[in-house]
């Protein structure tokens, strides 16, 4: 089937991810397209990324790694961006994650919910072999679909105070090799760049690369198409 381009009969979309930077990752590029053209895009973060930054005690990478989530969603034009505060590298598929996002999606009433791929393993285009993904996100991406459904079902967690919300028309994962819809980025690259870049602290632990330099191989990998193009994947359910 030919890959289509994104629904646009939306106006406020929620991205969750487990950790500051996994948004800007290749997602970014997709929300600078879409701040641009006047969407409302909302961040919520699982956890604080406090467990990912070696040798920084967790007290410490916690702080920083909010803050720089902070710069970063600011680059794309996001200004609301909220932290669950769930523990890094613990997250669990169950009722309580189901619980804290559902309770999110009813505070930002999204009409669009984005996440990111949450498959076992992955490859970037190309690479070989396949990398085992993070738990988090595995347990994440699961809990995501599913606390949309919670999210309008006012008997599931009756214990939320946030008024139920059932206006989720669209679910998107990305997905970076074989997407069904996607967004057309060419135009935003720098900004994505941009954006991972103010996660300097991080990138400055995993290579001693120009931080610059890592950014751009990373949203090139992340969003360069089949045709030279360049566009972001996801595939598409219906809430």
């Amino acid at each position: 089937m030919p890959t289509q381009p994104m629904p646009a009969d939306w106006q406020r979309a929620l991205v969750v991810a487990a950790h500051p930077d996994d948004i800007e990752y290749g997602l970014a590029a997709a929300v600078a397209a879409w701040t641009s053209s006047g969407k409302d895009v909302h961040y919520l973060l699982a956890t604080r990324g406090e467990a990912g930054m070696a040798g920084v005690p967790p007290e410490e990478a916690g702080p920083q790694r909010e803050e720089e989530e902070r710069r970063s969603a600011a680059v794309v034009g996001v200004t609301e961006v909220e932290f669950l505060g769930l523990r890094d590298g613990q997250l669990v598929e169950g009722l309580d994650l189901r619980r804290a996002l559902a309770g999110a999606i009813r505070r930002h009433r999204p009409e669009l919910v984005v996440t990111g791929y949450f498959g076992a393993t992955w490859s970037p285009p190309g690479v070989s072999p396949s990398y085992v993904n993070s738990a988090d996100h595995r347990a994440l991406g699961q809990g995501v679909l599913d606390a949309v459904a919670d999210a309008g079902n006012e008997w599931i967690f009756p214990e939320l105070t946030e008024e139920p919300w059932r206006g989720v028309q669209y679910i998107a994962v990305q997905e970076m090799t074989d997407p069904a819809h996607v967004v057309d980025v060419a135009e935003h690259v720098d900004a994505a760049v941009a954006s991972l870049c103010e996660h300097r602290r991080y990138l400055e632990l995993l290579s001693k690369d120009p931080v610059e330099e890592q950014a751009r191989q990373v949203i090139d990998m992340g969003t360069l198409a089949e045709d030279g193009g360049r566009r972001v994947g996801f595939n598409l359910y219906w809430g």
